[in-house]
């Protein structure tokens, strides 16, 4: 582990804390006992009664973080190249990054319907894509529709990941082998 991993494993442990403390909330509808409506982002030892920690967004969150700092730790793991080779444009580390971004940016702009319009219908309505931090205290998160979101994106990501892999075998020349030959030979 090189040193800009670390970096980012720390800098994950620190969003993954404040994650936890600052966890999303749900809070009961005062019209629908049974209907919860988001309410928001609560420091998590000052939740009032009527209010309750969103857990499957909250699990989603911290799905979204550590997918990140798994495609940080790819993104910053040293690449050798041969010497005299210009590198070439990656197009794995292009993939990890706009996963990345797409995580983010579902994460920002979650799925949202009214608290009025909740069913247990296994197809919940919609409403639309609002801006997390400016939700209004009427919409409730659709999270089936997040989790398809998410894993969608995952899918898609670590499949064009998978044929984007260059993974090919290195032909020894014909010097090296000679050298590999000798110094297994000076073991025996």
């Amino acid at each position: 582990m090189n040193h800009r991993q670390k970096i980012a494993i720390w800098l994950g442990a620190v969003n993954l804390a404040v994650l936890l403390l600052f966890p999303p909330i749900d809070s009961f509808s005062f019209t629908d006992t049974n209907a919860l409506v988001f309410a928001g982002f609560h420091f998590v030892f000052t939740l009032s009664s009527n209010e309750l920690v969103n857990d499957n967004v909250l699990f989603l969150e911290v799905v979204v973080l550590l997918v990140n700092v798994g495609v940080a730790w790819l993104l910053l793991r040293n690449v050798k190249s041969i010497t005299g080779v210009k590198r070439r444009f990656n197009f794995q580390d292009a993939i990890l990054l706009v996963v990345a971004f797409n995580l983010i940016v579902i994460m920002l702009f979650p799925p949202f319907e009214y608290f009025y319009a909740i069913t247990k219908a296994i197809l919940p309505t919609f409403q639309g894509f609002y801006f997390i931090f400016t939700a209004g205290p009427m919409l409730a998160i659709v999270t089936p529709l997040l989790y398809m979101e998410v894993m969608f994106v995952l899918f898609n990501g670590s499949v064009l990941w998978l044929l984007f892999n260059r993974g090919k075998a290195q032909e020894i020349s014909s010097r090296v082998d000679v050298e590999l030959m000798h110094k297994r030979g000076d073991r025996k």
